[in-house]
């Protein structure tokens, strides 16, 4: 029986401001609010978790873009003031709940950007203008960021009195390091192009005009290799991101190997 992939809920990706675009092996995620530079609302993380959930199995690269001259402001301002922002908690109801109700209620905001994350696919961030708190996040939970020679990251949230709850303290520390993690989020100072990729940031950066060129020339190079040799190659290298020490990753190449050298002589790829 042909298991049928789940389609997303496009209402609810209207109501969040994102739009997708699935063409064989890629799929572009487009934040499309370019009116507010691209905010956020906790609609938008639902929406984002939705296509998460419902991705063709064959998908194998996907980008997240912003529309407009913004990738994403970070969080729509309304979700400071209202208990509610398009029928979803804001930051004040959020202080009011008991803890174990705020924890859950977060957990399912984070879920909107930790599929990002999954070795099963390579995720690629194509960032220009603004990425700010939310938006500066977004593009970590990416593994790979090309940036427009605009492109200013910032994490403001501890300028606002919160901290970056949306997964972005791992992927930063990992990409740049404790000490400058320090600095961008305790400064809430600007990250520009030229520093983003000198200190790891980002992979490339390219004028404003070339970045859509340069991500599908990124993603065109990726799709190349073979699907599962590259699904098995990802997951070991995440796992090295993830703190495996030398023995553990040299046996994970072996028994990924060996998985794959039997899976060809079954003729399965």
């Amino acid at each position: 029986m042909t298991q049928v992939d789940p389609a997303p809920d496009l209402d609810l990706l209207a109501r969040g401001g994102v739009t997708l675009h699935v063409e064989g092996p890629r799929a572009t995620i487009t934040l499309s609010r370019p009116e507010s530079l691209n905010a956020q609302t906790p609609v938008t993380w639902a929406a984002l978790q939705s296509i998460g959930e419902s991705l063709p199995a064959d998908v194998r690269v996907v980008v997240v873009r912003g529309e407009g001259r913004a990738f994403s402001a970070g969080l729509d301002k309304r979700a400071f003031t209202a208990r509610e922002v398009d029928g979803l908690p804001g930051i004040s109801a959020l202080a009011t709940m008991p803890a174990e109700q705020a924890d859950t209620t977060i957990a399912s905001f984070q879920a909107g950007f930790a599929w990002l994350r999954d070795p099963a696919r390579v995720t690629v961030a194509a960032v220009q203008g603004h990425a700010i708190g939310g938006g500066f996040q977004l593009a970590l939970a990416c593994d790979i960021r090309i940036v427009a020679d605009d492109v200013k990251f910032c994490m403001a949230e501890t300028a606002l009195g919160i901290v970056p709850d949306l997964g972005g303290t791992y992927p930063l520390v990992h990409a740049v390091g404790y000490a400058r993690a320090v600095d961008i989020c305790l400064t809430g100072r600007r990250v520009g192009a030229e520093e983003a990729v000198s200190s790891g940031l980002a992979l490339r950066s390219v004028p404003v005009g070339e970045l859509d060129a340069a991500v599908d020339e990124l993603a065109t190079a990726l799709v190349s290799a073979a699907p599962k040799a590259a699904s098995a190659t990802l997951a070991l290298l995440a796992g090295v991101a993830d703190g495996l020490d030398p023995a553990a990753a040299l046996a994970a190449e072996r028994a990924a190997q060996v998985i794959r050298l039997r899976s060809l002589a079954a003729g399965e790829g």
